[in-house]
């Protein structure tokens, strides 16, 4: 790690940003000065992340995308809605956080003062019986944001203290990337949560959110994952919990520019074209064999979700070697999700907030509003006198993956936090379950592949991929995606793209670092 920058050079408002990338740019070129072709399987967050990086330092690019459209995860399309309007429909909320250092790096290729994100004032997490937890307001700093929610907090009070295991909490504030994981990923989130001695209430509200938020149960999350991001998004940085959301749909805000941005520096920009297999060439570079037609290649990113990267590992013997091939074949998938959007004859009570976190509330997991944040929601619902809700239930049990039972759920819970909805008409609706998040289970992390591939032409991005500093999620994709343009670049001698991180270590295990140091120092 290359430590502190310079206060104008920082990514973000936290002073203990770290960049990652890999140290001076001194003698790389910043070009390539000879010609390179890449292909990039994959045009989601870590796909399109890669292909920028490279296609502005001058490789013949192209991204190879197996859906009609770009965005993975991230990605919209239109349809055509009962009222007569064609409208974009999107796989579901996103948090665009702070700390997401990289992912807004990426974005500003699009809008490079970032007016494509608006903030969110809070988002309330609301629990059986009403009760209701609130981020706005806290302190940045950590441990000032934690003293200052447990200070507030509904769930718990200072009487509960005593009963909490010191040694289980001490885990939270000592996070370290290499002695976190080594220690706990054997244990499940639950096991860990279950030893900390929180009451349930508070377990429920200040943790569990979390666990969800990344689509597994605690029990089949690790729980090193686990206080990784509590440390990325709480207790590791000062740019605090609230978040910014998009102001229009994916397709406008990020993919349209963005693909023009991939197209004006030389990339190849092909959908319906999925990656099938990958041939090595006797004399070096690959044959990627794809839904269209072959495409050469001196070097390839696989951007792929898990199984379509065990689906193209699988069909391509000449990849990687024995040990690689099962640890990639050992990957998982987290349980479905589910998505719910419903357009409204009413509106929402006056002061609704745009996006409720919600715990202990059956499978659901968090309410939107769309048409309090995103410009063509906002239009419809004015336009209709009406609102534009979403509804979202992360990591459904092996039980509850019916669509007509999930779909009756999320509505009865709608209902239930935003009671108003419940006398509205539903003019339109859509129901989407997917299952292709990553899924992180005890025990995972030491076999989770990481960027660099056995085949140094070769490598891997997406937020399946590990990295060896605090990411996660839409931050994880893009951030891999640079890190595997910068494995490529460093074959060739250019200059890397800046990558930066949250500090890695958390506040206390920083602290024993530094006065380990000092008494290094001393004579």
């Amino acid at each position: 790690m290359t430590g502190r920058a310079r206060r104008r050079d920082l990514p973000g408002r936290d002073p203990r940003a770290r960049r990652v990338d890999g140290g001076s740019d001194a003698g790389l070129l910043p070009r390539l000065d000879r010609p390179q072709r890449v292909v990039v399987a994959g045009g989601g967050i870590a796909g399109v992340a890669a292909a920028a990086v490279l296609a502005e330092r001058g490789a013949a690019v192209t991204v190879l995308e197996r859906a009609p459209v770009l965005g993975g995860r991230l990605s919209s399309w239109p349809i055509r809605v009962a009222t007569g309007e064609t409208v974009e429909l999107g796989r579901g909320f996103h948090a665009f956080f702070r700390q997401y250092y990289n992912l807004r790096a990426l974005l500003r290729r699009a809008d490079p003062q970032l007016r494509l994100l608006r903030p969110i004032a809070d988002y309330p997490l609301v629990g059986p019986g009403g009760v209701t937890e609130s981020f706005a307001g806290l302190p940045g700093r950590p441990p000032f944001n934690l003293l200052a929610l447990v200070a507030r907090t509904t769930s718990m009070g200072w009487r509960d203290l005593p009963a909490l295991d010191p040694e289980a909490a001490r885990e939270m504030f000592e996070f370290d990337p290499v002695r976190t994981y080594a220690e706990l990923d054997d244990r499940s989130a639950a096991d860990y949560l279950d030893s900390l001695g929180f009451p349930a209430t508070a377990r429920r509200m200040l943790f569990e959110v979390f666990a969800r938020s990344f689509f597994n149960e605690p029990a089949d999350l690790s729980a090193a994952e686990l206080l990784a991001m509590f440390h990325l998004y709480f207790l590791g940085s000062s740019e605090g919990v609230l978040f910014d959301v998009l102001d229009e749909p994916f397709a406008d805000a990020v993919w349209a520019p963005l693909t023009r941005h991939l197209r004006a520096h030389g990339t190849e920009v092909r959908c319906e074209a999925g990656v099938e297999a990958l041939e090595a060439r006797p004399g070096g570079g690959w044959a990627v064999q794809a839904a269209g037609g072959v495409v050469e290649a001196d070097a390839v990113v696989l951007a792929l979700t898990v199984e379509g990267l065990q689906q193209v590992v699988d069909a391509s013997p000449d990849l990687g070697d024995a040990g690689w091939r099962a640890d990639v074949a050992a990957l998982h998938t987290a349980p479905p999700f589910a998505v719910w959007r419903a357009w409204l004859d009413r509106p929402l009570d006056a002061g609704r907030p745009p996006f409720v976190g919600t715990t202990g509330l059956g499978i659901v997991d968090n309410l939107c509003a769309f048409h309090l944040f995103e410009g063509e929601s906002r239009r419809w619902a004015l336009r209709h006198g009406g609102s534009v809700v979403e509804v979202h239930a992360y990591g459904l049990p092996a039980d509850r993956r019916d669509p007509a039972d999930v779909r009756a759920e999320l509505a009865g819970r709608l209902h239930e936090v935003w009671p108003e909805t419940a006398g509205a008409t539903i003019l339109d609706e859509r129901y989407l379950q997917h299952a292709d998040c990553p899924g992180f289970p005890p025990g995972s992390g030491a076999r989770r592949p990481v960027v660099a591939t056995p085949d140094p032409s070769v490598v891997l991005a997406g937020d399946l991929v590990r990295v060896p500093f605090p990411t996660a999620l839409m931050e994880r994709a893009a951030t891999t995606g640079f890190l595997a343009a910068n494995q490529l670049l460093a074959r060739w001698g250019v200059a890397p793209e800046p990558v930066w991180s949250v500090p890695p270590l958390g506040w206390v295990a920083d602290a024993k670092r530094r006065l380990a140091s000092l008494a290094r120092r001393r004579p």
